[in-house]
């Protein structure tokens, strides 16, 4: 292989031809990465654990969203929440799994990825070379292949299995509200498109710290709505009550995932600290209570 000039830029490469003549500098194919010295080669890295739960953060995102809008919109409790419930965790899931099953290595569920290197790899966009300040030279392209498109592919699949799964389900379980939580699915999954594809890098560096801070956010709101806010009643309906209890440990099941996504297994003793927000809030509730606030 004879030695080649190397291409400007941090993201234009060459890619080797039939002929065996390397092409002029540009954006890699798809699955391909530039590196160091100006070639393409393949993406072929395993996904590290990070970028595991990267990607289970973002397939966490609509299955929550879909629990919170079938509870919210709901008419009633009952078995018929619960099946709608158990119908988005299968719509997300099987929507998951098609994703992988289409990516390279086709048919398994295994990834071939190129790491994130630096926060510049998600935008590209922005970082196409302009030599001797003339033409800019187009180089464009996935350098995270493929965390950046799994994703939409993910959400793509889960709504269609939304939208071909949850009306049967209507059909056998007649419900208006099920209804609605459709008709919701149906606004929130473009706005999760947008949001990933302005912000995918920014979330998958800081996505840990999303998820505690919108864990302990979302806790306290819960607790919140609670008419008696004394400590004896938030710990006893938190306990007694199925719905609160389900909730509660739900919470400290994302904080966990926050701690570890943080951690990477490393310093498990701070998973001693995932009841901490609950208990804070219980033990001060008291204190911040409104009605005890008098004008002098």
């Amino acid at each position: 292989m004879s030695a080649v000039r190397t291409c400007p830029g941090l993201y234009c490469g060459r890619t080797e031809l039939e002929d065996g003549i390397w092409s002029d500098c540009g954006a890699c194919p798809r699955g391909f990465r530039t590196n160091a010295s100006s070639y393409c080669t393949p993406c072929a890295d395993e996904p590290t654990l990070y970028d595991w739960q990267y990607l289970g953060f973002m397939v966490l995102l609509p299955l929550v969203l879909h629990w919170f809008f079938i509870d919210m919109v709901s008419a009633g409790k009952g078995e018929g929440i619960v099946i709608q419930h158990l119908c988005a965790f299968g719509e997300v899931v099987s929507g998951t799994l098609a994703a992988l099953l289409v990516l390279p290595p086709a048919g398994t569920i295994a990834l071939h990825v190129c790491t994130p290197k630096a926060l510049s790899d998600w935008y590209t966009l922005l970082h196409n070379p302009q030599p001797d300040y003339k033409e800019t030279l187009h180089c464009t392209q996935e350098a995270v292949y493929p965390l950046y498109t799994i994703v939409l592919l993910i959400y793509v699949f889960s709504l269609l299995m939304t939208i071909t799964l949850r009306p049967w389900l209507l059909a056998w379980h007649s419900s208006s509200s099920g209804k609605k939580a459709i008709y919701c699915a149906l606004y929130f999954y473009p706005i999760l498109v947008l949001i990933h594809t302005v912000a995918a890098g920014l979330i998958y560096c800081s996505f840990p710290y999303i998820i505690i801070i919108i864990s302990m956010m979302t806790s306290a709101s819960h607790f919140s709505i609670k008419i008696d806010q004394s400590a004896p009643a938030l710990l006893i309906s938190s306990m007694t009550n199925s719905r609160n209890l389900i909730i509660l440990v739900g919470h400290w099941l994302v904080h966990a995932y926050g701690i570890i996504s943080l951690t990477g297994f490393k310093e498990l003793w701070y998973l001693s600290l995932v009841p901490a927000p609950a208990l804070f809030y219980i033990l001060t509730a008291q204190f911040t209570d409104p009605m005890k606030i008098h004008n002098d």
